[in-house]
């Protein structure tokens, strides 16, 4: 058996008696308020020749590495895992910076992560889609981690972690009922997300403010954003809240890559005038993953009244998006079970990974080509 461990900040009301030392988290929102977060880190215990079956299994199209069925795998020992709530520590009085800077749960979360970024890790932030229990969560976090740190993939001295943002999400039985929910909460769970964003870009603030008195040291190392499914439309209400509350014309460049992985949200969402036009000025670049056979959005299409997503068609004009904005089409790869989580698995999430690594959109190592329309429109490439 081996420990597998991720950090996470979530918005969702604890289980059990002490909120500092919870079994696990509910499909409602905290006690204390939708925009209440919570910060911490899990650790579980998993088999690690399982976990290697599923790392090393071909997929269909996609060559090694089946994400999804890790998830699953992850998922039904995530109840197991041990949590560690981080402490406000809103009375303590600290005299130096580096001492403030671990103050409260969210800095002491912030300043543990720099810890870890100090020893040539890169960090992805994951925000999970709709109908997504506690456990699922975990489950496809934790995939997301291993699959990114596979044998035989990228910079093999550079470790990826990521960190878990989970809203409330109803998990539910009745997925329409789930979905009629879940959007709701997803938008106020987005305003909890621009919070947590605000306050690491304050915290990064204080952070340089160390380094320059020689109490602290910058990592050098890139924090990204992967958003699937529902969780785009988290990160649309996350950036008008952001946007609320940034003074001047541009907002902080926070991430390296953001991507975009089975949008649920409108194909126009990064057109000028559109809820999530200013997107590419928090990072780097930002890749659009889509699936033109992803059952899950083409069902939100019709059944749910909702226009073209993003992640079904991808951008309906790239041609109008920021040169920063690319798209790549997953639909030659993503078929059978991994329709809506393909990001999980094979290319894909190699593709993902050699963004991480600073591998240019062009570059022959990825397995995609350009479609000969724009030069940010890319096809993946069957394995």
């Amino acid at each position: 058996m081996k420990n597998y461990s991720i950090y996470y900040a979530t918005n969702r009301g604890h289980t059990g008696h002490d909120r500092w030392n919870p079994k696990g988290y509910g499909k409602d929102f905290s006690a204390d308020g939708r925009e209440n977060l919570r910060f911490g880190w899990l650790q579980l215990k998993a088999d690690e020749l399982e976990v290697s079956k599923h790392l090393a299994a071909k997929v269909t199209n996609m060559g090694t590495g089946n994400g999804e069925k890790l998830a699953g795998y992850f998922t039904g020992i995530a109840k197991n895992a041990t949590i560690n709530a981080f402490k406000e520590n809103l009375s303590s009085t600290m005299p130096d910076e580096k001492q403030d800077l671990k103050r409260f749960g969210s800095e002491k979360f912030f300043w543990e992560l720099h810890g870890d970024m100090m020893e040539s890790t890169d960090v992805l932030v994951y925000i999970h889609g709709y109908n997504v229990s506690w456990e699922e969560a975990v489950g496809s976090a934790l995939a997301l981690q291993e699959m990114l740190n596979r044998p035989g993939v990228g910079d093999k001295e550079q470790r990826v972690a990521v960190v878990l943002f989970t809203w409330p999400s109803d998990g539910s039985m009745f997925p329409y009922r789930a979905y009629k929910s879940d959007r709701s909460d997803a938008r106020d769970s987005g305003f909890a997300v621009g919070r947590a964003i605000l306050k690491l870009r304050d915290y990064l603030a204080r952070l340089r403010e160390a380094v320059n008195k020689k109490e602290a040291k910058l990592c050098e190392q890139d924090i990204h954003l992967l958003c699937h499914s529902m969780g785009n439309y988290v990160l649309e209400n996350a950036l008008q809240r952001i946007i609320q509350f940034t003074p001047g014309p541009v907002l902080p460049r926070i991430f390296g890559h953001i991507f975009q992985c089975a949008a649920d949200v409108n194909d126009t969402v990064l057109e000028e005038g559109a809820p999530m036009a200013r997107l590419h000025e928090l990072g780097e670049s930002v890749t659009i993953y889509y699936n033109r056979n992803d059952k899950a959005l083409i069902i939100s299409d019709v059944t749910k009244s909702n226009p073209t997503r993003l992640g079904t068609s991808g951008a309906a004009r790239p041609f109008k998006l920021h040169n920063k904005i690319h798209q790549l089409d997953c639909t030659p790869v993503a078929g059978g079970i991994v329709q809506h989580s393909y990001y999980l698995s094979g290319s894909v999430n190699t593709d993902i990974r050699y963004s991480i690594d600073g591998v240019s959109h062009d570059a022959t190592t990825r397995d995609r080509q350009t479609t000969g329309e724009l030069p940010n429109v890319w096809r993946m490439r069957v394995v």
